[in-house]
């Protein structure tokens, strides 16, 4: 430039500069005039905010310039027509793709919403509280994420005869019953079994089984026993034993289910008490002809009647006229006072029958008599006792 002006004359110099700056300045007008006509728009991408300045007419233009192309399922707060303005305000959201999984059937979604709660109301996906989500409903939309969803539905579960509801999404039914709080015994019956997979079908029924320990007192009957009775008249019968009951404390097993019993076992018993036996004494005397046995044929004494056995301890068995008793147990001898019946007078003794006075005694005096008898069971139950005494001869 410095060498051009030197060659050219002073006029011509001025015109060239003169020139220069006209082209200058309508440089710096064209771009002060390109700035001015610029619209500011603050574009929102996926939340972020940026400005920017834009000949663009209108937001499909714009979004062209930042290399934006919308997609079906994304977010846009403008139609792509719509005219830009200076200090307007466009937000654009990219859609994510969510791969829902309902009881195993897997669909894909898109959605520009951000939380898990926010896309199942967008669209219109109702989960209920008893159903299985495998993400929480706070959790953050992320493109590709998977969402699984076990629906829940109710299974019967009769419990002890009482009927429950529970809800679950599957599982066995060891894990309902816990997850319920349901506590099982070792006794109790479940079926199906607890291992077994649930289904809507299912029904559940636990038996309620309890064993407890029970005692019962038990009467035992006492048994009767017979004996015969030669001086008692053929026929008769006379209770010497009225016979008492004993006692026994059984103790069962009882098992109940749901609260009725439904088996009772005899685990063990103790007596407690023995029975007695009734004793019977049954007569076998022979009708006699009493016409010899009348006052008139001889004296007839009311005397007091003990009974002795030749079987007692220190006795020889010998009577005082010799007469071996141990050899003749069922021997009719009746030991007497001589002074009031002779020794070997015949006589018939009430409840005895005809007996010879073949003994005496210590202790028999008077009006006193002692009639033999086989054992001490029999002296036993003869006792004492007033009878009549007839003498034969």
């Amino acid at each position: 430039m410095r060498i051009l002006s030197k060659l050219l004359p002073a006029s011509k110099r001025m015109l060239v500069n003169s020139c220069i700056g006209i082209v200058v300045l309508l440089t710096f007008a064209s771009v002060m005039l390109f700035y001015a006509t610029q619209k500011e728009v603050v574009f929102a991408e996926n939340g972020e905010d940026r400005t920017t300045r834009t000949h663009a007419d209108t937001v499909e233009e714009l979004l062209e310039e930042v290399g934006i192309k919308v997609g079906v399922h994304d977010a846009l707060s403008h139609e792509l027509h719509a005219e830009i303005a200076d200090g307007m305000k466009i937000e654009y959201k990219k859609a994510n793709k969510v791969i829902v999984t309902i009881d195993g059937k897997e669909k894909e979604y898109f959605t520009v919403e951000d939380t898990v709660a926010d896309f199942l109301k967008d669209q219109n996906l109702s989960v209920s509280e008893h159903d299985d989500l495998s993400l929480q409903l706070s959790d953050e939309i992320t493109n590709g994420i998977s969402l699984s969803i076990s629906t829940a539905y109710q299974v019967v579960i009769q419990d002890g005869g009482k009927e429950k509801k529970a809800w679950t999404t599957g599982g066995s039914v060891k894990e309902l019953l816990k997850s319920n709080g349901i506590q099982l015994s070792e006794l109790d019956n479940v079926k199906p079994a607890l291992d077994q997979a649930i289904s809507k079908d299912t029904t559940i029924s636990i038996v309620r089984v309890e064993k407890k320990k029970e005692e019962v007192t038990d009467s035992i009957a006492f048994k009767t026993e017979t004996r015969e009775d030669s001086s008692l008249a053929k026929g008769k019968e006379q209770v010497i034993a009225a016979g008492e009951d004993g006692s026994v404390v059984k103790t069962y097993e009882v098992t109940y289910e749901n609260g009725e019993e439904v088996n009772r076992e005899l685990v063990a018993e103790e007596v407690t008490k023995e029975s007695k036996n009734r004793i019977v004494a049954i007569g076998t005397k022979e009708p006699q002809n009493l016409v010899t046995l009348s006052a008139s044929d001889g004296k007839e004494y009311t005397m007091t009647a003990s009974a002795f056995t030749a079987t007692c301890d220190g006795c020889s068995g010998y009577t005082a006229t010799g007469i071996n008793l141990k050899a003749n147990p069922d021997m009719k001898v009746i030991a007497v006072d001589p002074s009031v019946i002779p020794l070997g007078t015949k006589v018939w003794v009430e409840g005895y029958g005809e007996a010879i006075a073949g003994d005496t005694g210590g202790n028999i005096s008077g009006m006193r008599i002692d009639v033999h008898v086989p054992s001490k069971s029999d002296a036993y139950k003869w006792g004492v006792r007033k009878v009549k005494v007839i003498i034969l001869d």
